[in-house]
């Protein structure tokens, strides 16, 4: 993603005071900080959403007690969970226009695509946290007493009733304080993006870094950031768990 950087546009010397640093515009790099921290969160949530999709089929294939499904799901689970996130992002992004055109030409269109950084980014790491993601869900489900599930069929509710009335909202209790710290993960790991020139938040803050050569500030800048995105998220996700746990009673 091409980037026009202030020091090109306004050369500002090593020694220039901190407010026109963090100005907007050409000669200062705050526009720059806040796109990147936008980026960020854009990224984690695409491959937060892509995550939750590919959980609740790995969950569902791990507890269908078909042998096919549930080898599918530990195999999915043990080698994704194994892989680097940053080696997943280099195959991604380096193989994966080759491999679409191939199968685009192996399907009769033909025509030349290009996989860029973000795209790669959200498949990469959404396909990781489903990893994760499986197992929380799966933790979730077994969590629920199954006399609950088995009564409610004694009372002759269908299956779809079954999962709206019972299952989802305890599953979702159980599975919160676990979704919660895989958000958290995933804000830090769309960092990793960075790796190909990306200008998420870390590559802004880096790139500031060494234009300037203002390293502590510009590095000390962008761990603030991301602290600040972790205690939102955090606050948030409190007050998610407090009101899915309503009525429950605690122990």
């Amino acid at each position: 993603m091409a980037q026009t950087l202030p020091e090109i546009a306004c050369s500002k010397p090593a020694d220039a005071p901190i407010s026109e640093l963090l100005s907007y515009g050409d000669c200062g790099w705050a526009d720059e900080f806040l796109a990147g921290a936008w980026l960020t969160i854009q990224i984690a949530v695409c491959a937060y959403l892509v995550g939750i999709g590919l959980g609740l089929l790995g969950a569902g294939a791990k507890l269908s007690g078909n042998r096919v499904l549930v080898m599918i799901g530990d195999v999915y689970t043990t080698i994704v969970r194994a892989v680097p996130e940053l080696l997943l992002i280099f195959l991604v992004y380096y193989t994966g226009t080759s491999v679409l055109n191939g199968l685009f030409v192996a399907v009769g269109l033909g025509e030349a695509i290009q996989v860029n950084a973000f795209a790669a980014a959200t498949a990469a790491l959404g396909f990781i946290q489903g990893a994760f993601t499986t197992e929380v869900f799966r933790g979730a489900i077994l969590s629920v007493p199954k006399g609950q599930m088995e009564a409610a069929r004694a009372f002759g509710m269908h299956s779809v009733l079954r999962i709206r009335r019972i299952l989802l909202p305890q599953m979702i209790r159980y599975a919160l304080p676990g979704l919660g710290n895989l958000w958290l993960v995933v804000i830090k790991d769309s960092s990793i993006i960075s790796v190909v020139g990306y200008s998420e938040l870390l590559f802004s803050g880096v790139t500031a870094a060494a234009s300037t050569r203002r390293y502590f500030l510009f590095t000390a800048m962008t761990g603030v950031a991301f602290l600040i995105l972790t205690v939102l998220s955090m606050i948030t996700i409190h007050f998610l768990e407090r009101r899915a746990s309503r009525g429950a009673r605690r122990a």
